[in-house]
């Protein structure tokens, strides 16, 4: 107990010896600067729907389902369908791909998982396409860049950062707008 009040008293003693300068020289205090800048979003941006997007083809809508219930390839359940593989090189280092993870905050026809912050997707063709409220190109620039309809979004940024290519975000359109079976 003594030893350690005796270091407190010490402690203090020099740190007030010490001036305002010499406390600046003591204390690590990097530039964020740079790290920020590398971190900031670009500006959000308009994307025209590559022709023949929406398909119904079994394979790609099983790519978009895929990428949709899963957040990366490594931890994924089941391996990915054809076409869509657990790990990419990234500057030649192999790595987990990058999934969309999207049930985290959408709720669609068999997810497992909270789906409680975005909107449902239940049976989104027939409530919101074949109504007329929303359309194709709606659907595939709100996956690419949300930003466009709403400036505060939480969701993830995907075509803008590169995240999917417009192949995967045509995948995912297909994959919500398809005719599901609830289990």
């Amino acid at each position: 107990m003594k030893k350690g009040l005796i270091a407190v008293v010490l402690s203090s003693l020099v740190l007030t010896s010490l001036s305002a300068k010499d406390y600046k020289s003591a204390i690590e205090s990097p530039d964020a600067t740079k790290i920020l800048e590398k971190d900031k979003l670009p500006p959000p941006k308009k994307y025209i729907m590559p022709k023949n997007c929406i398909t119904k083809d079994p394979l790609a809508i099983a790519r978009g389902k895929f990428i949709f219930h899963n957040l990366n390839g490594k931890k994924a359940k089941k391996a990915p369908p054809t076409g869509l593989t657990r790990y990419v090189v990234v500057k030649g280092k192999k790595k987990p791909k990058q999934y969309g993870n999207c049930v985290a905050c959408h709720n669609i026809e068999g997810a497992i998982g909270p789906g409680n912050v975005g909107p449902d997707l239940h049976n989104y063709k027939k409530h919101f396409i074949d109504s007329g409220v929303r359309d194709y190109q709606y659907v595939y620039q709100q996956i690419a860049d949300p930003r466009v309809f709403n400036p505060t979004t939480h969701m993830t940024v995907n075509l803008t950062t590169k995240l999917f290519t417009p192949q995967e975000i045509c995948e995912i359109v297909s994959y919500i707008v398809s005719e599901k079976k609830e289990k």
